[in-house]
């Protein structure tokens, strides 16, 4: 995948850590969904009347070659999603060849004979995404385009569909392979990051088709040749093992007519070898210990299972959210507020084509004996399986996946969007709206059928892997593959061997693009609350659904003002309990409405979000006001919610990324308001230090009437909103003290030419972060010009960084740049993972790209055709969600832009020639100042800065994150 890899186990840890929740309480009322003050609220939606809600009209057809197309029409805006699901993924690689459909994965977008670069002409055309991915059953690609380049991308996906081989040469295939070991290195470069490898290595004997990882082994992929490739594309690219999705402003009978014109001659291909893949029962219990340089130890729990047709899938899915996937989960409950032995837990049932990987996962609070741990943890599931779910718990487990896929069904095209929706269910079960079976059988659940079936499926033996902090002693490189390499080792390649001759391809010219809608911004409304709160509406009924947002003027930069980590740990406390409820109680009473309440510190804003349903928009507000207005901040969740974050800090201090974003920020800004993390984590000494009563000043002192604005977008009218927002907000007013200002404007340290090397050994890759503050705020007016500057340099998959590193020279899997969008000061920052033996390297080239920007090589047309016309034209797909347009209504107004910035958005572009954007790069997108600092193994990295020109400063990366581990900050 070009933006990442798929994996649900990769990014547990993530997970792990951000999820925490309330101990069980046996309710069987309803008094959950009350206000303190307002008696009952509208019983919320059934699961049958969500399930009726969720559908997706769709008509089909297939050519003489096998292509198989789905149309669904949707004419909301002038778009078209592009889907195509080639049925080939990981599962299909024989011995030797691991890796190899993900790599060619990469390769597909390297050009084709009438093709030379992909995402040229569709970048041009205003194409967002345009994307792909590589996964055990299937490899797909996207792109949501105007509909007027609907041609065009239909035109790109024949030509590369047909027409490939003759543009895959040795020099592609050399390249590509390096980014995707790349991207490989970056992927075991995390906290945790062995730990796929681990699981499929202990479920699965060697030579099932789902034991090998979708990356492969470092050997498969050197092993792989340009014949190779190209018997790959012959064997699996046919016509006839594609699904084609259309879904958006289309119809099926110009669909037809456009498929038939741009795929009707490409030959059928072979048809792809059934694959046997089902589930496997361990003979026996198993356990391993892998040592990590991870923060705390983690401990799992695993088992294959059934495919996703199978008739348990349903029960298996919702069972495993009772378990672990509810805010209010049993895991959750026993293990995290109950005995507090966790500070994270998770469980999930992730299910491919043909079976399901079954986890349950803890990380474990520091100084918890692990004994301790692994009895409770067991415990929870052997209770689980002798119980049941509950029928509350079956009945909010069911409402929040269907609100979560209403809420997908927002976006026509995209890797979640009803084009892959549709697709998915033709591919794997022959039925493109499978999906509405899979939620019909959901809904019909009961708490016996899923106990039934965890039994079955989870009393078998177990798997268990702990990964256990200590010194990394595993190499990723040498894991992933098909595992009993020392014993059959892949035949080695023979380089003098020459690739088979190609027949030459059909010319086949370029469409040119047909008319493309200008941007249609919906209508704002806005209304102010009697107690001052300004209201801004923007209503679609797109979906019955809708974001309503809460924003504070404040965020990690008011922690200048308190104590760092004040402001994200208060607002974490908020659905943590109010004086009227507790956590648990909170969290069961968003499952049963199917909405979220989410909070968060960005930069400058503090906020707290809702996503509803329409039909329990009353009694989500409600809930929302409690928590907002109420917060109890008890002694013991404090305690226990630190202890949280301290673990989310340990973490983010092992992460290279995080530590890497943590050091680079405090360099650059010294003692501003933007020098506290972005993380909002503060530092360890900060958090120990905070009480229940700093909490609650701080809600106080920042969560006030005047100091808010409330951005609402989607299925609800002004009429109907108003009302309910002053029922569930009255009595809310302001304080007498006057409101807290922020001191945006306090100097920041000058601009200082070094890098920072920071320590962290047995890392296979180093992570590259360069800035410099610019002397501009981000609400400064007229700044297109720095911006489209940026898209040149670094600001997406074809800019001139990403180009030279990972394209050219492939030592990375990404390299991209960006100019920050605060209130405040305004900073560039680049960032580059890279190969370790590449660190000198690759700044290096980054000093001599942003050098040549433009003094040595001007900004060129087809750039400027790209960062201008391509941004126009893609400027309808950037607002297809409500959380999309509501986070641009509210960036207008915190930046202080005209409402109707972004419809006035193309004409700004267009008004900007490419001496002007060549200027804007020349006053601040130099490379004279920059502070690089570079996460990496001091051993590898420290001798290829020598000769760089810069002064190097080393430091150790923190151990643990306890006190004193980011005394570097």
């Amino acid at each position: 995948m070009r933006i990442g890899t798929c994996s649900s186990l990769a990014a547990l840890a993530t997970a792990l850590l951000l999820t925490t929740t309330a101990p069980a309480l046996a309710r069987a009322d309803d008094a959950a969904l009350k206000s303190p003050a307002q008696g009952a609220a509208p019983a919320p939606a059934s699961p049958e009347q969500l399930v009726a809600k969720v559908d997706i009209p769709y008509e089909t057809f297939q050519l003489a070659n096998g292509l198989t197309t789905i149309v669904h029409t949707d004419r909301k805006a002038p778009i078209v999603g592009v889907t195509l699901y080639y049925k080939v993924g990981s599962k299909n690689e024989p011995r030797g060849h691991t890796g190899f459909a993900h790599l060619y994965e990469h390769l597909f977008f390297s050009g084709s004979a009438n093709v030379p670069n992909f995402d040229i002409p569709l970048e041009a055309a205003g194409s967002t995404p345009s994307n792909g991915s590589t996964w055990f059953d299937r490899t797909n690609y996207v792109e949501t385009v105007p509909t007027g380049a609907l041609d065009l991308a239909l035109f790109v996906e024949s030509d590369r569909m047909g027409y490939l081989l003759p543009a895959v040469t040795q020099d592609r295939l050399d390249q590509q392979r390096g980014v995707v070991q790349n991207e490989k290195r970056q992927g075991d470069n995390q906290p945790y990051g062995l730990t796929e490898y681990a699981l499929n290595d202990g479920l699965l004997p060697v030579g099932h088709p789902y034991r090998h990882t979708t990356i492969g082994s470092m050997a498969d992929l050197d092993a792989a040749t340009l014949t190779d490739v190209r018997q790959w594309f012959t064997d699996h690219y046919g016509p006839n093992n594609v699904v084609l999705v259309l879904s958006g402003d289309i119809d099926a009978t110009t669909a037809r007519a456009k498929v038939e014109k741009w795929f009707g001659q490409i030959p059928r291909g072979p048809a792809i070898a059934p694959v046997t893949a089902g589930p496997v029962t361990l003979a026996k219990p198993v356990s391993r210990d892998m040592t990590d340089q991870v923060p705390m130890l983690r401990l799992t729990r695993a088992w294959t299972g059934p495919g996703l047709n199978d008739p348990d899938t349903a029960a298996l899915e919702i069972g495993m959210h009772v378990l672990g996937g509810l805010a209010s989960s049993r895991l959750d409950n026993a293990l995290v507020r109950g005995q507090q032995l966790a500070v994270g837990v998770t469980a999930s049932d992730e299910p491919y084509e043909q079976l399901s990987m079954l986890s349950m996962a803890m990380m474990v609070k520091p100084g918890v004996d692990r004994t301790k741990a692994e009895t409770a943890f067991d415990g929870v599931l052997t209770r689980y399986l002798k119980e049941g779910p509950s029928a509350d718990e079956l009945q909010r487990a069911v409402v929040s996946t269907l609100s979560r896929e209403i809420g997908a069904l927002e976006r026509v095209g995209g890797f979640a969007g009803k084009g892959a929706t549709l697709a998915e269910g033709m591919v794997y079960s022959n039925d493109p709206a499978h999906y509405k079976k899979r939620l019909e059988e959901m809904a019909a659940l009961t708490p016996e059928k899923v106990r039934t079936v965890m039994n079955k499926w989870l009393s078998r033996p177990v798997f268990k892997l702990a990964v256990v902090p200590g010194e990394r002693t595993e190499d990723g490189g040498s894991m992933g593959g098909w595992g009993d390499e020392a014993s059959h080792p892949a035949p080695a390649p023979d380089p003098k061997a020459p690739a088979p001759a190609l027949a030459p391809a059909p010319k086949r010219a370029e469409p040119a693009l047909a008319p493309i809608g200008a941007l249609q911004f919906p209508t704002i409304e806005h209304a102010r609350l009697s107690n001052g709160v300004e209201v801004t509406l923007a209503r679609r009924t797109a979906v019955p659904k809708l974001q309503l947002a809460i924003d504070f003027d404040a965020g990690t930069s008011a922690d200048t003002l308190d104590t760092p980590g004040t402001q994200a740990l208060m607002l974490d406390m908020l659905d943590e309990g109010t004086t009227t409820r507790n956590a648990t109680q909170i969290a069961e009473a968003q499952e049963r409405l199917g909405a979220e309440i989410e909070t968060g510190a960005r930069t400058d804003t503090s906020s707290v979000t809702l996503v509803a349903l329409s039909d329990n928009l009353a009694p989500s507000l409600a809930l929302m006001a409690d928590v907002l207005l109420h917060p109890a901040f008890a002694p013991g969740e404090v305690a226990r919610v630190k202890a949280s974050r301290q673990a989310q800090l340990a973490q983010a201090l092992s992460s290279p990324n995080s530590l890497a974003q943590r050091t680079l920020t405090t360099a650059l800004f010294g003692t501003h308001p933007y020098a506290q993390p972005s993380d909002g984590l503060g530092n360890a000494a900060a958090l120990a230090a905070l009480t229940p009563a700093d909490l609650k000043a701080a809600h106080d002192k920042w969560l006030r009437p005047d100091l808010a604005r409330i951005t609402v977008v989607g299925d609800v009218s002004m009429e109907q909103l108003k009302p309910m927002l002053e029922k569930a907000f009255a009595g809310w007013t302001n304080p007498a003290s006057p409101a807290p200002v922020k001191h945006l404007d306090a100097p920041t340290p000058a601009a200082a030419a070094r890098i920072l090397l920071v320590d962290r050994p047995n890392s296979p890759q180093s992570v590259i972060m360069a800035g410099r503050v610019l002397p501009m705020d981000g609400t400064a007016q007229g700044n297109e010009a720095l911006d489209l500057a940026n898209d040149v340099l670094g600001g997406g998959f074809l800019s001139r960084l990403n180009a030279d590193i990972r394209e050219d020279k492939g030592w990375s899997y990404g390299v991209y740049s960006g100019v920050t969008e605060n209130e405040g000061p305004r900073a560039l920052i680049v960032r580059a993972p890279v190969q370790a033996d590449r660190t000198g390297d690759s700044i290096k080239a980054i000093l001599a790209d942003m050098a040549a920007l433009p003094a040595s090589k001007p900004v060129s047309a087809e750039e400027l055709q790209r960062v201008t016309e391509g941004a126009i034209r893609g400027l309808p797909n950037q607002f297809e969600t409500n959380a999309a347009l509501e986070g641009a209504i509210a960036r207008n107004a915190r930046l202080k832009r005209p409402e109707n910035y972004y419809e006035t958005l193309a004409s700004t572009y267009r008004g900007i020639d490419a001496r002007t954007i060549g200027a804007a790069a020349r006053t601040y997108l130099q490379p004279g100042g920059l502070t690089f600092v570079v996460v990496g193994d001091r051993k590898v990295v420290e001798a290829q800065l020598k000769d760089l020109g810069l002064p190097v400063e080393v430091m150790p990366a923190p151990a643990s994150g306890g006190p004193g581990a980011d005394e570097q900050e």
